[in-house]
């Protein structure tokens, strides 16, 4: 398990998750297959908005969808831990 930090929360995801939802093409069918599978129950709506919106790639609206906005963050999360681990 890989840990997933943000300025306002963290989350777990298997190591599989990380190689899975962030790759070269679509991520997309990856990211949703994992979505269900980690737990970001303890994650505010409030919060996880609010963390997105620091990207800049998306605000309003774009960011009322909870199902979309955990697979955003999980995609971002996996990159991150990617990055991470070559930076290592």
């Amino acid at each position: 398990m890989r840990w997933a930090t943000f300025n306002r929360f963290e989350f777990e995801m298997p190591e599989e998750a990380v190689r899975d939802c962030h790759h070269q093409g679509q991520c997309d069918e990856d990211v949703a297959y994992w979505q269900g599978k980690i737990d970001l129950t303890h994650i505010s709506d409030a919060d996880l908005k609010a963390e997105l919106k620091e990207y800049g790639a998306w605000e309003g609206t774009e960011l009322n969808n909870r199902k979309v906005n955990e697979e955003r963050i999980i995609w971002i999360a996996a990159g991150n831990i990617q990055e991470e681990k070559e930076d290592a």
